[in-house]
C-alpha cells in the first residue's frame, strides 16, 4: 500500500555514514551526536538538547527532570500517543487527563486550571499534528500556579509560535526522530531544556543514574552512580544519519507544506459543503506540514472512505483511540473528554510523504469526492 511516509535520503546521507564508518569512531559523544545537538541547540533556539533513542525516552527524561513520582500529577491531553502519559506513569506519577479543543486537536487550554490539584506539578502540552497549543495562556496558567511546563513535540519539529521554535517555551521538551517523523534517523528524540535549573538531573538521568559526564570532561578520576537514569544516549550510527536530514531540512519543509497545501486546496469545496473539516492553523503559529488530516461526521462516511481507500490501496488510516478510553486509564485521573471521543471518532489521516507526485494526490482527492459527494 502507499505509506503514509518515507524518510527523505539526502546525498548527504551517503557522506555522513560512509564518514562514519571509515572512521570506525562509533563511540557515543564522539562527532555526530554532539553535531546534533548543536545544530539543534542553535536552529531552535534553546539552552541544551540531548540525543536519545526514542521520543519516549526524551519524554521519560522530562518526567525525571520535572520530578516525576509516586503521590504526584501532570496534566495531559487525552487525546494523545501513549507515550505521553506513559513516561509519568512509568515513574510512579499519575497523568491527570483533559479534553481537547475542537480546531487543533490539541488540548483545550480553558479547561487546564479545573485539572489542577495540590499534587499537580506539572502541565505536559502536545503540539497536535505540528500546530502549536495556545501558549501564551499556557505558561500565564503555569506561572500562577508554580508548574512546569512540558512540550511533546514528537509532532512539531521546526514549527512556530508566534515566532518562537516550538520546543523552546517550556521549561522542557522532547522531539521524536522516528520513521514517520519529519526528520528521521529510524528510531530516536531528543531532550530539549530550556530550564537551566534541570540541566544537573537531566545529564545523570541521560547517562545511566552516574556523573560520567564529569568524568569526559575530567572534573572526576573515576564516574560511580549518584542518581535514578536508563540507557537513554544515542548511539552515534542513527546520529549520522540524522546529522544528514538536519542539513536538509528547509528542503524537507518546503517538501512536505507543498503537499500539505495541495490537499489542502483541492478538497475546499467538500469543507464549504459540509461533507468534512480540514486542519486549522491558528494566527501566529507555522506548522511543518507533520501530518495532514480530516475530520469526517457522518459515520458511513468514514467507513465507506476507509473501505474504499484499502480497496485501492491508499494508505488512508485511523488514528489512537484516547487515553481515557483505553486500558491505561486505570493509571490516570479523567476529567470529561468528549471532544477526544468525538476527534478520535472523526479524524482520518491522508498520505504525506516527500516525492509524493500530483497523480498519487489526485487519486486520493478523487477517492473523498467520490464517496462523499455520492447520492
Amino acid at each position: 500500500s502507499i505509506p503514509n511516509t518515507v524518510p527523505y535520503l539526502n546525498p548527504n546521507t551517503t557522506k555522513t555514514v560512509t564518514d562514519l564508518m571509515q572512521s570506525s569512531r562509533i563511540q557515543t559523544h564522539y562527532k555526530y551526536g554532539p553535531l546534533c545537538e548543536r545544530k539543534l541547540e542553535n536552529e531552535l533556539g534553546v539552552k541544551k538538547a540531548l540525543l536519545v533513542h526514542s521520543g519516549t525516552g526524551a519524554l521519560e527524561l522530562c518526567a525525571l527532570c520535572v520530578g516525576a513520582q509516586q503521590g504526584v500529577e501532570i496534566i495531559v491531553p487525552s487525546f494523545t500517543f501513549v507515550s505521553t502519559a506513559n513516561c509519568f506513569v512509568t515513574h510512579g506519577a499519575t497523568p491527570v487527563l483533559v479534553d481537547i479543543r475542537p480546531d487543533t486537536q490539541n488540548i483545550d487550554e480553558t479547561k487546564i486550571e479545573a485539572a489542577i490539584t495540590s499534587k499537580t506539578i506539572a502541565i505536559c502540552v502536545v503540539h497536535y499534528a505540528g500546530v502549536a497549543c495556545e501558549m501564551d495562556t499556557i505558561m500565564e496558567i503555569a506561572r500562577r500556579h508554580k508548574l512546569y511546563v512540558i512540550e511533546d513535540n514528537a509532532h512539531g519539529v521546526y514549527g512556530t509560535y508566534k515566532g518562537k521554535m516550538l520546543g523552546s517555551i517550556g521549561d522542557c521538551a522532547a522531539l521524536s526522530f522516528h520513521y514517520t517523523k519529519n526528520i528521521t534517523c529510524g528510531e530516536g528524540g531528543a531532550l530539549l531544556i530550556n530550564n537551566p535549573s534541570m540541566f544537573y538531573d537531566a545529564f545523570i538521568a541521560w547517562e545511566k543514574g552516574t556523573n560520567r559526564f564529569d568524568f569526559l570532561e575530567g572534573k572526576v578520576d573515576k564516574y560511580e552512580w549518584v542518581g535514578k537514569g536508563g540507557s537513554f544516549v544515542l548511539s552515534e550510527i542513527p546520529a549520522a544519519l540524522l546529522y544528514s536530514q538536519l542539513l536538509e531540512r528547509e528542503y524537507i519543509m518546503q517538501a512536505r507544506l507543498s503537499v500539505w497545501t495541495k490537499y489542502f486546496s483541492a478538497i475546499e469545496d467538500l469543507d464549504k459543503q459540509g461533507f468534512l473539516m480540514r486542519p486549522t492553523v491558528p494566527d501566529g503559529c507555522g506548522h511543518n506540514a507533520h501530518i495532514f488530516y480530516i475530520l469526517i461526521p457522518d459515520k458511513k462516511h468514514h467507513e465507506l472512505i476507509l473501505k474504499k481507500s484499502k480497496e485501492n490501496k491508499i494508505g488512508i488510516f485511523q488514528h489512537y483511540s484516547p487515553l481515557h478510553c483505553s486500558a491505561g486509564s486505570r493509571f490516570c485521573r479523567s476529567l470529561p473528554c468528549d471532544q477526544a471521543v468525538s476527534t478520535a471518532n472523526q479524524l482520518l489521516r491522508l498520505p504525506l510523504w516527500i516525492g509524493m507526485d500530483d497523480d498519487h494526490i489526485s487519486k486520493i482527492v478523487a477517492l473523498l469526492y467520490s464517496v462523499l459527494t455520492r447520492e
